[in-house]
């Protein structure tokens, strides 16, 4: 039997953050004096009043939480937040539209990064700073956040953990889910906040080194320029974002790790290892293109200009960040299909980045490869391995299903696409990008271009593709099956 009541108990404490975390907004309202502030605080008021009405109505003595609802309260609860969210845009008439405010706050906290917003730099500085306050909000998840004080509440957390991180890594830093949380947290905050510094000593200012440590952290690449990062075209900004999306989008168990000195421990961890290879060995294979492309069309540019446009792209790509420094869809069509592919990928389970992840990847085509040499040996046990340790059956299925599920998903979202009147590129573009929480696709979702143009059936579409990407399928799409709804 479902607690519905302890399902809307959790939401309304999602609901009283939200609003503490958009009262921080007023704060920068009134520095800058952007005039914003008295929308934030009608929004934050409307939150906190309907999180007390929640947690007045589901008044109950239940302090556990089970499977089926655990996977309610991730998925009303981040549907709750987006909902909630963009209260700020629709009070203050920044975003009108319904549809275009839920969309911009969906691809916030669920840090895909696209938008609809045709003139960034022309919004209110308060609001901007919410905006980019969703993308540091979902990118750990508000959920894990929950976690981590949940033992105020008297409510346990381990099913809200796995609900809302779904992949196949077993790891954990620690045996307690809450102290899990909270130590995941800690290096987030801290990361952060090393990066506003480094920002900051680049050149920028105090709002734009807050609000970019922000997205780079959360892997969401909200900027407050509508260039996005051609804007700071520096060589120290550009490349301190570079190592700070590549560490936003490793497995925080690994930073841990490191952080703790274990650095064996480390470089045993086959997906970091797969993660940083392709990195550099793709980056000096796209510089060298970039290089003698943009040359040999008449235009100079720089070796290491070409160097810091290539390792930007490939790493704002990889890590599904989305943060733009150069037009990739200018440089070659086989250098534009390469950072399509990008798409695809993700970076490391466990990080804040969203897409397919390296460790569903690795399990797949060692699988595959293995599986050659079973047909030679029929009779042989060949078990995969990773990380020197046996994947159990139930992984290896798993992870065959969510990629056959991601693909289905794919196909099926740009074939509606396509039938609402958009071009092939704009179609696989669009939901390539938007399933895979990255930001700017291909075709008229470039890395130049915004989402404004599309309609309110694409980007009510786009918008539910975020976010199953972002809670990796499995946790909305089990709510569809009769299985969850039956009471044994």
């Amino acid at each position: 039997m479902i607690n519905f009541k302890q399902i809307a108990r959790v939401i309304s404490v999602l609901l009283f953050v939200m609003g503490g975390m958009m009262l921080t907004g007023v704060v920068v309202s009134a520095v800058y004096a952007s005039g914003d502030g008295l929308h934030l605080v009608i929004s934050a008021s409307i939150c906190v009043a309907v999180g007390a009405l929640l947690w007045f109505l589901s008044n109950n003595k239940s302090k556990t939480v089970n499977k089926r609802e655990g996977y309610l309260i991730v998925a009303l609860g981040w549907l709750s937040m987006v909902s909630f969210g963009m209260l700020p845009y629709l009070v203050s008439g920044e975003i009108p539209s319904v549809a275009d405010a839920f969309f911009e706050t969906m691809s916030g906290m669920t840090t895909t990064g696209a938008s609809i917003l045709n003139d960034i730099e022309a919004v209110p500085k308060g609001i901007l700073y919410w905006r980019s306050l969703t993308q540091w909000i979902g990118g750990m998840g508000i959920i894990v956040l929950t976690v981590a004080i949940f033992p105020l509440l008297g409510i346990g957390g381990i099913e809200l953990f796995s609900a809302e991180a779904p992949g196949p890594t077993s790891d954990k830093i620690h045996p307690r889910i809450q102290e899990t949380a909270k130590r995941l947290w800690g290096i987030y905050v801290g990361l952060t906040g090393i990066l506003v510094l480094l920002l900051k000593l680049g050149g920028m200012t105090f709002y734009e080194a807050i609000n970019h440590a922000f997205t780079t952290m959360a892997t969401g690449g909200f900027s407050t320029k509508n260039a996005s990062m051609m804007a700071f075209d520096t060589p120290f900004i550009q490349y301190t974002i570079i190592v700070f999306m590549f560490l936003a989008g490793t497995n925080y168990s690994v930073t841990y790790l490191a952080l703790k000195g274990r650095f064996k421990r480390v470089w045993a961890n086959d997906e970091f290892k797969a993660y940083l290879f392709l990195v550099l060995v793709l980056g000096v294979i796209m510089s060298l293109r970039v290089y003698y492309s943009v040359n040999h069309r008449g235009e100079f540019i720089t070796f290491e200009k070409a160097v810091r446009d290539a390792f930007f792209q490939l790493v704002s790509l990889v890590t599904t960040t989305g943060f733009v420094s150069a037009d990739y869809t200018s440089w070659t069509n086989g250098l534009t299909m390469v950072c399509f592919i990008l798409l695809f990928l993700g970076a490391s389970a466990g990080s804040t980045a969203g897409g397919i992840k390296f460790i569903r990847h690795l399990v797949f085509f060692k699988n595959s490869y293995l599986e050659f040499k079973r047909l030679l040996h029929p009779r042989a046990v060949v078990p995969l391995k990773l990380n020197g340790q046996v994947v159990a059956p139930r992984i290896m299925t798993h992870v065959i299903i969510f990629l056959l599920l991601y693909m289905m998903i794919f196909i099926l979202g740009s074939v509606v696409m396509s039938v609402m009147g958009y071009d092939f590129l704009t179609s696989v573009g669009a939901v390539a990008t938007s399933l895979g929480n990255v930001g700017p696709g291909i075709g008229k979702v470039g890395p130049v271009d915004n989402f404004a143009h599309l309609s309110d059936a694409a980007k009510w579409l786009l918008s539910i593709l975020m976010l199953l990407g972002r809670l990796e399928l499995f946790t909305i799409l089990v709510l569809l099956t009769p299985y969850f709804w039956k009471s044994n």
